[in-house]
């Protein structure tokens, strides 16, 4: 029997390779015999480059600017003319402490920089996990953009600086970017602005104010309005423009398209073609709920497979779909770690054990 195991982080929890590996080893216990093959995923966010080094990428380290301006290490994958960056290892929440209003991301900038010097035609940028609400304006600094306020001065790092924004001269972006394709990979719809916007959205869990939220909506908007004017690019009400606090708007201005990240990541570890002549494929991720459904890895591998015409089983930390929506979505059944550990504690505190029973109790029992 072959089977792909493809799941998706257990966020907050677990890392996906260990979710695969957890399942791996309930697996052994009663399919002994059973080929399995390990694809862990991620959705466009954190966990992209590790996804990517996973499938043969090779690793490049580069010293960059932190969400608070203090230098960080971060990776790269590199690979046949392809270069994944990944936001979160640059702009990423717990890199600094929260500054909603300056939280930049210069050095996803920097990162695209140092993937440009690796002589790459493709970089694949993964978003998802930021810091920042600058709208990308950091990363666009970074890459030659001047943002300028009305007295001709580079405006301040963060949302907040935007307030300030007069102009954009672009004469000195890298003209390097003018031959490669820059793919942003995201798995949400937001615009920049508005009440579905980034501000609004995801400024709480950055540590934003009531009042923050206001002013960086505001200082958005006017970002929008000049991009729009001075290199006549509309972002605003783009679908996917407010990832990673507008950071997908930023890299929409220099000519990015966006797609979606679980269908990216799938393709990046080859999913299609090890799905082919499989019996069963297994995804899951800490939650299984309505948003699964809606572009996240678990649903994509669910295509996928029903695109092989082979089953997919989904194993989460918990489950909140009915039998009905679950296989509306491609799935052939869901199951939760609370089904062999009531104790939800537990659960989240010692996911990999749990998480081993259960593949051992359901998984040869669907294969029979």
């Amino acid at each position: 029997m072959r089977i792909v195991i493809a799941p998706d982080s257990f966020k907050g929890s677990l890392a996906a390779d260990r979710v695969a590996t957890a399942i791996a080893a309930g697996i052994a216990r009663g399919l002994p015999e059973a080929e399995l093959l390990l694809r862990p995923l991620a959705d466009g966010g954190e966990g992209t480059v590790a996804a990517a080094l996973r499938a043969g990428y090779r690793p490049q380290t580069a010293r960059v600017s932190g969400p608070d301006g203090r230098p960080v290490q971060a990776t790269i994958a590199v690979d046949a003319g392809t270069a994944v960056v990944e936001l979160a290892t640059a702009a990423g929440l717990g890199l600094a402490e929260p500054a909603p209003m300056t939280a930049t991301t210069r050095g996803v900038g920097e990162l695209v920089a140092a993937a440009l010097d690796q002589g790459v035609h493709r970089i694949i940028l993964g978003i998802g996990g930021s810091a920042t609400t600058d709208g990308g304006a950091g990363m666009l600094q970074a890459l030659g953009v001047r943002l300028l306020d009305a007295e001709g001065d580079d405006v301040p790092p963060g949302g907040g600086g935007l307030a300030l924004l007069d102009r954009v001269d672009a004469s000195g972006l890298d003209a390097r970017l003018a031959g490669i394709e820059l793919v942003v990979a995201s798995d949400v719809d937001n615009p920049l602005t508005g009440p579905s916007g980034a501000a609004h959205v995801f400024g709480p869990q950055k540590g934003a104010s009531p009042g923050d939220v206001e002013a960086l909506d505001a200082a958005l908007t006017r970002y929008a309005a000049v991009l729009g004017r001075d290199l006549g690019v509309a972002v605003a009400d783009v679908p996917g423009a407010g990832g990673a606090g507008g950071t997908a708007a930023g890299a929409l201005a220099i000519g990015a398209r966006l797609t979606s990240g679980a269908a990216l990541v799938c393709d990046l570890v080859g999913l299609s073609e090890v799905l082919a002549g499989a019996d069963l494929a297994i995804t899951g991720e800490g939650a299984l709920d309505a948003q699964t459904l809606h572009g996240k890895a678990p649903a994509e591998v669910a295509r996928r497979a029903r695109a092989a015409g082979v089953p997919c089983l989904a194993l989460a930390g918990v489950l909140r779909l009915s039998g009905e929506e679950l296989a509306a979505g491609g799935f052939a059944a869901g199951h939760a770690l609370t089904e062999v550990e009531p104790d939800v504690r537990r659960c989240l505190s010692a996911p990999e054990p749990v998480l081993a029973d259960l593949a051992a109790r359901v998984v040869p029992a669907l294969a029979r």
